[in-house]
């Protein structure tokens, strides 16, 4: 497949050509003849579903992995045996979902990590490390604070850290590689507003998201890969969702949302006056089986919080919480599990699974007991069970023996659905429940929550995407600065009104 370009682009300035690129693992022809540019002082999208061959073309744009044919040129000049230093060292830097700092050490010495200016004496010279880091600041828009330690940073901050320490080093092109999956909206406008102002300086930057509607927001241009394949380039203006989704995947997905005509039985949740200082206000909410409560808000609106308050997972001062009608007092996330609770996590790779397990603990581990009656393990009763998740759901993995960790972003995902189906939970509070999958595993994680809640689990779902929040949910909790602002029905939910109440604006 090739390229196909629309009349304004590239650019013709070019900062990066990538011409002809493949690469091959053991069984797996990961990317097939690749043809990228990037014009200077461009924002170009890169999408397509998880395995279709993005994060090889970055690894090996950024030197991690060796090309087996093709043609990479930084500027005009080809670049032969490219390695992770040399690529930074032509201004190529790739910022990750998670941020590689030293969280111990200050934004200050990140930043110049490797370049820490010297006094005559030979020691680090910590009043011009600080002018340079403000310097660097300036120059950026950002006000960055050299003497504070990473750790104490948000992660909008340290992303801001990362983009400094790239532009320190002169970098032309700046990767970016799910920012949003760590960001909410608030910070997300300020990224969008730095790269921009940056644009305008002539950097360049390759933008890859899951969410289209950050493509279409920020983009100049689209790439879309499928199968280790270029099927698309073209300007922004000559896309439009629906054509970028069938580019993607293939087919039409017109009915991102399952139909659904949802029936409601008992309340199986009720949450009354729930507070915790600084954090949660009075809060109260109540959730009926078969029903899907969407929890809306900005970061740092509560809504995390309040799902790990009713887990267990963190203290709360007053309040009550009921389960099926009876009071109880959870006070860890294995009474939870007990009384019929199950979490999918925000961050299910440190909460939600364990990386260096397989695939078949990962989905049986919260309800281990059944397989051991007697106190021994019954490995194959435990796989067998495995094996029906993996069918039912559709995960693709090797077998239910391979590492959770080797698998895409919305397979891991539908394997912590799984440990929550195989614990018969009642109540499912869903934190985020497609960050950072394709738009083809959304379509099938939707379901899942549609189907789950059609045998009558209520289910509590927290996401930052309004679109998902008004297409799956049948009441909309909206939260600001820790206190419920309001209540709505479906019917009466638009965009709007969410983020008026979000804001602090009612409508």
């Amino acid at each position: 497949m090739t390229e196909s370009y629309s009349p304004t682009a590239p650019p013709t300035e070019l900062i990066l050509e990538m011409r002809g690129i493949d690469k091959s693992f053991p069984g797996v022809h990961a990317l097939r003849s690749v043809n990228l540019t990037v014009g200077r002082g461009e924002v170009l999208g890169l999408v397509g579903e998880n395995g279709a061959g993005k994060s090889t073309l970055i690894k090996i744009l950024s030197g991690a992995y060796t090309r087996d044919r093709g043609e990479i040129r930084i500027g005009g000049q080809v670049i032969e045996a490219a390695s992770p230093h040399e690529m930074i060292e032509r201004g190529v830097a790739v910022i990750y979902q998670e941020p590689s700092l030293a969280s111990h050490l200050t934004t200050a010495e990140n930043i110049f990590m490797g370049r820490l200016p010297p006094t005559k004496f030979g020691l680090i010279d910590w009043s011009k490390l600080e002018h340079d880091t403000l310097a660097v600041g300036l120059k950026l828009g950002l006000k960055l604070r050299p003497r504070v330690r990473v750790q104490y940073l948000s992660v909008a901050q340290r992303q801001m850290v990362e983009i400094a320490k790239a532009l320190s080093r002169d970098a032309r092109l700046i990767v970016l590689d799910e920012p949003s999956a760590v960001l909410g909206e608030a910070e997300l406008e300020g990224l969008f507003a730095l790269i921009r102002r940056l644009a305008e300086q002539g950097v360049a930057f390759i933008y890859i998201s899951h969410r289209l509607n950050e493509v279409f927001e920020i983009a100049d241009r689209v790439t879309v890969m499928k199968d280790g394949q270029v099927v698309s380039t073209d300007a922004v203006q000559n896309l439009t969702p629906t054509r970028l989704i069938k580019l993607m995947v293939g087919r039409e997905l017109s009915e991102i949302y399952p139909q659904r005509a949802p029936v409601f039985g008992r309340e199986a949740l009720a949450v009354h006056g729930l507070t915790r200082r600084g954090v949660l206000r009075e809060v109260s909410l109540s959730v009926r089986e078969g029903e899907i409560l969407g929890i809306a808000g900005l970061a740092g609106s509560g809504r995390t919080e309040i799902l790990r308050a009713i887990l267990g997972a963190d203290p709360v001062e007053a309040g009550q919480i009921e389960i099926f009608g009876r009071p109880v007092r959870v006070k860890s996330p294995q009474q939870a599990i007990e009384l019929g609770l199950g979490l999918l996590p925000e961050d299910r790779k440190t909460e939600g699974l364990l990386l260096r397990q397989t695939v078949g603990f990962n989905m049986t581990i919260a309800r281990l007991k059944q397989f051991a009656p007697q106190g021994v393990l019954h490995l194959a009763a435990e796989r067998k069970k495995a094996q029906e998740y993996v069918e039912r759901l559709n995960v693709r993995t090797p077998s239910v023996n391979a590492g959770i960790r080797g698998l895409s972003g919305g397979n891991q995902q539908k394997c912590v659905f799984a440990k929550w189906l195989n614990a018969e939970c009642r109540i499912l509070l869903a934190d985020e429940p497609t960050r950072g999958v394709d738009v083809g595993a959304k379509r099938e994680i939707y379901q899942l929550l549609a189907d789950l809640a059609a045998r009558g689990v209520a289910i509590v779902m927290v996401s930052s995407e309004l679109p998902e929040i008004l297409g799956l949910s049948d009441r909309i909790v909206v939260m600001r600065e820790g206190w419920v602002m309001a209540t709505l029905d479906r019917v009466d939910a638009t965009e709007e009104r969410i983020m008026h109440y979000a804001t602090g604006h009612e409508a």
